[in-house]
């Protein structure tokens, strides 16, 4: 019947807040024996400004912050831009690496690759960064004709 935590300070702080996000740890993430960061999953559990319950799950490095490369690899995965077969990440027919670890550093040695994969992943979901000047073939796919002076 729902969450058994309860947010203390009664109902104003339930009420009043715009955003309230139930935020766990769901893994720790380890290189060798040291734990280098965590695997953290968020449920937005209120949402004024925008449609509440969505879940992320993303992983969090200590002294770096959340990992854009695994964010890259998590959603590159998902979309079928990287292929994963068994533990093997592979894009373009190359292998990144074995493992999410092994992946992930060779994406932060490779920035060119690693912005690659983001730009198809953005094309996949439509979001592609449009650059200063159209090309025609993006003119005549969204039927919009530039006007001549």
């Amino acid at each position: 019947f729902g969450n058994p935590e309860t947010t203390t300070g009664g109902n104003a702080l339930k009420f009043y807040a715009s955003i309230r996000m139930d935020i766990r740890r769901i893994g720790q993430i380890k290189q060798g024996e040291d734990v280098v960061g965590n695997r953290t999953r968020v449920k937005i559990v209120k949402n004024k400004l925008a449609p509440p319950f969505k879940d992320a799950e993303f992983d969090i490095l200590y002294n770096e912050g959340i990992s854009r490369e695994g964010d890259i690899l998590d959603i590159g995965s998902q979309t079928a831009v990287i292929e994963k077969s068994g533990a093997w990440y592979s894009f373009g027919g190359s292998r990144i690496g074995q493992g999410k670890e092994s992946a992930r550093a060779f994406l932060k040695e490779n920035p060119k690759v690693s912005s690659d994969i983001e730009k198809r992943v953005l094309a996949h979901f439509g979001l592609a960064k449009k650059g200063g000047a159209e090309s025609a073939e993006e003119t005549k796919s969204s039927g919009v004709q530039k006007k001549k002076e």
